[in-house]
């Protein structure tokens, strides 16, 4: 770990005003402090934004909720708005990390966490992500872990949130604040895929602070699934995870979401295979159908090849699930 300065700002302009391409924040810092020590990157400077009071869950006036960027893992998952009205996102981060990890990362870390990828971790290698023009080993070499969809030539690393598969489904909102005020990033917009610039995980400047997330009104309280396969039964990344919720009118499908982890470098929906759930009867054969599409033009490497079936099978299972009611119980302690 190289030397680097501490700064501990009193507000969220403060904070802004101090951050540039040399420094970042740290809140519970279980991602960047891993960064730190493998020297994967390198901050001048840590800018603490944990007593930014950034930490409350509140219900909205259009009758969403707004969470506190600074809001830990564990006290969202377990916060009773999140559990009655959102039980989609509450299983997603219970299955997530260990209990120590989601009572110390942030709701806004959690957001901003680094792609998996064993050669990015491994400074002995080439990786654009930490070096742009280096190379991308990954791509014929160890790839087991990689995207099947939405890589490029320069990186096929896969984002590793369960957090974030949850919020792509529900259509979140990131609030964010910068030099020149405060906006707002539809959830689906705030991930980028690699394309050229791997480097770049998302479309925060460098001087913009996530100050919240927001939740619009809960439609998928009772038919939803949330279901992660991985290579053993805790603290692991998903090979492959899908989050599905319906909600109905009557006997046929009023409104469906469906999202992938494990595969992409970001958290992965398509509202057009969405809309082919809509206005019909839930059954194995209308749900192989969206798997198929929403895995269509799925690129797998030389050791991924098995993701594709992997994530069709998973998202009719999860569909089946959610159309049921049978949500998972199994990731609740």
């Amino acid at each position: 770990m190289t030397p680097f300065s501490y700064q501990k700002p009193a507000s969220v302009s403060e904070a802004v005003s101090l951050a540039d391409a040399g420094s970042r924040f740290i809140a519970g810092g279980t991602n960047i402090v891993d960064l730190m020590k493998e020297n994967v990157v390198r901050p001048e400077r840590l800018i603490d934004i944990s007593g930014l009071g950034l930490n409350d869950i509140q219900p909205t006036p259009s009758g969403g909720v707004l969470i506190g960027a600074l809001v830990s893992n564990a006290d969202l998952a377990w916060h009773p708005l999140i559990e009655a009205h959102y039980p989609l996102l509450s299983h997603a981060i219970l299955a997530g990390a260990s209990p120590q990890l989601r009572n110390m990362a942030s709701t806004g870390g959690n957001l901003l966490q680094r792609t998996r990828c064993y050669y990015f971790y491994d400074t002995g290698t080439p990786c654009n992500k930490r070096e742009p023009g280096s190379g991308c080993p990954a791509r014929n070499g160890q790839n087991r872990i990689h995207a099947i969809l939405g890589a490029s030539a320069a990186c096929v690393a896969t984002h590793p949130s369960d957090m974030c598969v949850a919020m792509a489904a529900l259509e979140a909102v990131v609030h964010v604040q910068g030099p020149d005020g405060e906006r707002q990033i539809p959830f689906a917009a705030f991930h980028r895929l690699p394309e050229d610039t791997p480097e770049r995980d998302n479309q925060l400047a460098v001087n913009e602070l996530v100050t919240g997330i927001e939740l619009p009104p809960p439609v998928f309280e009772h038919h939803y699934r949330y279901l992660k396969i991985r290579d053993r039964a805790s603290y692991a990344f998903a090979l492959v995870s899908v989050a599905a919720a319906l909600s109905f009118d009557g006997e046929v499908i009023q409104q469906a979401r469906l999202a992938l982890g494990g595969v992409a470098h970001k958290p992965w929906r398509d509202p057009d295979v969405e809309r082919l759930l809509v206005g019909q009867a839930p059954c194995e054969a209308l749900f192989t159908r969206a798997a198929q599409a929403l895995l269509q033009g799925a690129q797998p490497l030389s050791h991924n090849g098995f993701k594709v079936t992997l994530a069709q099978r998973a998202i009719v299972r999860a569909l089946n699930d959610a159309a049921h009611g049978t949500a998972d119980r199994g990731a609740r302690p």
